[in-house]
């Protein structure tokens, strides 16, 4: 596989859990940048930090990385990679995809020592 990059984005990022028969508040659509996934038993949205609302339960302060696309949905191993040079550090994750491309969330103090370990192990951090 050839390098990827990877841009570190400049935003800071709460991960909300709600009920899965929550109707998702209106401010989730208005924000620059979200993500939601939904199972038969929760709601998960992934929205900027100054974003308020009400969840059942919120995981502050992480930073996203994103893998640098389109990508080819043939192509594999991309997240396998990424999340295995962050655990030899003991680096947790939370992964996203799109369509298009990945993204990988960091805790906000975990941000600097994954950057370093991901530019050691050839990937381009921007």
């Amino acid at each position: 596989m050839s390098t990827l990059t990877l841009r570190l984005l400049n935003e800071n990022f709460a991960i909300h859990s709600v009920a899965a028969d929550k109707e998702i508040p209106k401010q989730v659509f208005e924000a620059p940048i979200f993500f939601i996934a939904k199972t038969f038993e929760e709601t998960s949205l992934v929205l900027p930090s100054n974003i308020d609302i009400d969840s059942e339960d919120v995981e502050p302060d992480w930073q996203a990385l994103e893998v640098v696309g389109p990508l080819d949905f043939s192509l594999t191993g991309i997240l396998s990679s990424i999340s295995t040079v962050l655990a030899n550090e003991k680096i947790s994750i939370f992964a996203i995809s799109t369509f298009d491309t990945d993204y990988i969330l960091v805790k906000s103090n975990k941000i600097n020592h994954a950057v370093t370990a991901l530019r050691n192990n050839n990937y381009q951090v921007i």
